[in-house]
């Protein structure tokens, strides 16, 4: 049977519920324990694929295909297992299953209520999602008072009495503020918190203290006081320069001791060698490099986490310091038309251009515009998704001389839709999956992970080898019937899907490094074994800068 962490929030939202409990799922992982997360979200979309990226942030694809909140991301970066559709659950799902059984007359005739039933859904998936593992550690979504996470709170409560205290620990991760003008740390807003989640009948075993810096002895003997918790367990959680160093700051602070023995755990002690180095490594750079980042959500910047996060973890591996320049796509469609306008200037100063994934046409047109600059200036090039649909485009119109080319999510009437909406294909089990332009947009892309075979002597196959398995998250694929004509002109298809021959990664072979992909490689970079396309694109951008004498940009250490 599996024992259970749960993770709830106070004071105020993002104060990094999702890597404290990703830390500490690293640190007991260390210690020979099997775990997973669990995130439970309070809102009552059934999944956050239809949600802006201003709103919510990042949208996680699993190996399954579920689009999950971006936490998942920190879950698999920080530890080992694979997240699935059961790790991440919202109470649109969970009301959407209570009433679908009641429409099938499963509770006999009963009145539905909140208790005992929607609470019984959300303990029955919850248990699912365990799986198998030791220990699950289960984020609650939204912060204690919110009335729309208070069925999650019973629910977890219940759990605790249900399964004993010995089998269910309970972590509050809370806001210790520092006020500047008095030069004091003020602790009530912990207190009341605290005094929230007791008045629901939780009592916390642990608290996470998120401050500026460590508390000091008596703040913490304070709080210890007040919140009816050992003041062994009032864990400081202060602000660091990278979330990598956070295993190391509470195993420090015996964070996974005191959950070992509140669920009478037995296990060896942890080793986060791993962490140290990789941590060592990230401060102590020797190289830099500067990558252009064009995007429309370039403001929030949480909306591209996954591929911050690659790139990032690309530096530790090439022992460099990436400095990521996030370019607002519509700045750049500014003068179009007028040479030396536009924002391109600011490509000059770039070791590389990144265009990731996104929907809608809004800034397409200056994201082709620095597609093109790294095309005919030989600068290192990676688009992802979008990126390598709008490559596709930029290349048919100047370089086929396809006037007016475009995708069909842009332009339905375009005269050459190099780019379109598939009806039909294969997903990763099998199953032919079908849509059209009437489809829901919730759960109706391309996702989930899905091999393909990578063509002999391509940039692809130096980087990859034989086969690639990615996820995707996508409706529009570059359309077959134009590829021979792009090819004519130096395009090169490098991986297609084996059932229906969709281009999955496109390269220049004129060029140094220009690559496109159609899937999301983002999701499966990792900080301790990096992934091979980032730091094959980070070493281009190293050998670019060195080319242009730029300094940082000698690369003595070979991306794997």
């Amino acid at each position: 049977m599996s024992k259970y962490v749960f993770v709830t929030g106070g004071v105020v939202s993002s104060l990094g519920k999702g890597i404290a409990a990703a830390s500490l799922a690293a640190i007991l992982e260390s210690r020979g324990i099997r775990v997973t997360n669990i995130k439970l979200d309070p809102y009552i979309n059934v999944d956050p694929g239809t949600m802006s990226p201003f709103q919510h942030g990042e949208v996680f694809v699993t190996e399954d295909g579920a689009e999950t909140d971006l936490d998942l991301g920190h879950y698999e970066r920080f530890q080992s297992s694979k997240m699935r559709r059961a790790n991440n659950f919202t109470t649109g799902q969970i009301y959407e299953s209570v009433i679908k059984k009641e429409r099938r007359g499963d509770y006999l005739g009963g009145t539905v209520q909140v208790i005992p039933h929607i609470t019984d859904e959300i303990k029955a998936y919850i248990k699912r999602g365990a799986g198998d593992a030791d220990v699950a550690i289960v984020e609650i979504g939204g912060t204690v008072g919110d009335i729309e996470s208070l069925p999650f709170l019973e629910a977890i409560r219940q759990m605790g009495l249900e399964m004993g205290r010995d089998n269910v620990c309970y972590i509050h991760l809370t806001l210790v503020p520092y006020i500047a003008s008095a030069g004091e740390i003020k602790t009530k807003p912990t207190q009341h918190s605290v005094k929230e989640l007791r008045e629901i009948g939780i009592q916390a075993d642990a608290l996470l203290c998120r401050t500026i810096r460590p508390l000091p002895d008596d703040e913490r003997r304070k709080i210890a006081l007040f919140t009816n918790v050992q003041k062994e367990a009032v864990i400081s959680a202060w602000d660091v320069e990278s979330i990598y160093k956070i295993p190391m700051m509470l195993h420090e602070q015996m964070l996974d001791e005191i959950v070992c023995h509140k669920l009478q755990i037995l296990a060896r002690a942890a080793d986060l060698t791993p962490w140290t180095r990789l941590v060592n490594a990230q401060e102590h750079p020797e190289h830099e490099v500067d990558v252009a980042f064009v995007g429309k959500y370039v403001d929030l910047q949480d909306s591209y986490k996954s591929l911050n996060e690659a790139l990032t973890h690309a530096g530790i591996h090439t022992r460099s310091k990436v400095r990521i320049h996030y370019l607002d796509s519509e700045e750049l469609e500014k003068g179009l038309g007028t040479p030396g306008q536009g924002g391109l200037a600011q490509l000059e100063k770039m070791d590389a251009i990144l265009v990731p994934g996104g929907f809608g046409k809004r800034g397409t047109e200056g994201k082709m515009r620095a597609i093109r600059y790294a095309r005919e200036n030989g600068v290192p090039y990676l688009g992802i998704c979008l990126g390598m649909q709008l490559a596709t485009i930029e290349f048919a119109r100047n370089v086929c001389g396809l006037a007016g080319a475009n995708s069909t999510e842009f332009d339905a009437d375009t005269p050459h839709p190099v780019v379109a909406l598939i009806t039909e294909w294969t997903d990763r089990t099998g199953r032919i999956e079908q849509r059209s332009e009437k489809s829901d947009l919730g759960g109706t892309m391309r996702l989930g992970s899905q091999r393909c075979p990578v063509e002999k002597d391509s940039l692809a196959f130096s980087i990859y080898g034989p086969e690639v398995n990615e996820r995707h998250r996508h409706r529009y694929e570059v359309n077959n019937i134009y590829v021979p004509q792009l090819e004519e002109k130096g395009y090169r298809v490098s991986a297609r899907t084996p059932n229906e021959k969709l281009p999955e990664m496109m390269e220049l072979p004129a060029h140094p490094f220009f690559i496109g992909v159609q899937f999301h490689p983002e999701f499966t970079s990792t900080p301790r074994a990096g992934h091979p396309l980032f730091q094959a694109y980070v070493a281009a951008a190293l050998k670019y800068r060195a080319t242009v004498k730029r300094p940082g940009g000698t690369l003595s250490v070979v991306a794997a």
